[in-house]
């Protein structure tokens, strides 16, 4: 069994809640999908598309659904290739650890009617400028060793 990767700071006054998540990386003409964020009070960051896995549902499931609500894409899961975990808290002060997994993605369409993230938008961007944007070291982590399959 093989050791799972830990990111971010654990706060001592904080309670962090396991959390299952899935979150892809599909590429198309040398660049790969990230969303953008921009929250109301201004705030903004990159994330790769993906998210909690729903109650009843597998990673592979969550991350395609994620795909279509964040991004607009119908996507299929091609392969998993890494796992790693995440501290953080998020923009409503909830602490979590995502338990994440990491697939590859092959894009089937452009999906805008699935899209219902409004404060999110789908860019394209270089792989190598995408480990620099990435808001968690996790996501970062994952696209270089998406790179080095």
């Amino acid at each position: 069994m093989r050791a799972v990767p830990q990111f971010g700071e654990r706060r001592s006054d904080r309670t962090y809640v396991d959390r299952p998540a899935a979150f892809g990386i599909l590429e198309r003409g040398g660049k790969i999908a990230l969303v953008h964020i921009v929250k109301t009070d201004g705030a903004s960051w990159h994330d790769l598309p993906g998210g909690g896995v729903d109650e009843g549902e597998t990673a592979a499931q969550g991350v395609m659904r994620e795909f279509g609500e964040e991004a607009g894409l119908k996507a299929a899961v091609r392969s998993s290739f890494a796992l790693a975990d995440q501290f953080f808290i998020n923009t409503d002060g909830d602490a979590w650890n995502n338990r994440g997994e990491f697939f590859a993605l092959d894009l089937q369409a452009e999906q805008p009617d699935l899209k219902i993230e409004e404060d999110h938008t789908l860019v394209w961007m270089e792989p190598s400028a995408a480990i620099s944007a990435l808001r968690h070291d996790s996501h970062a982590w994952a696209v270089a060793a998406w790179l080095r399959t």
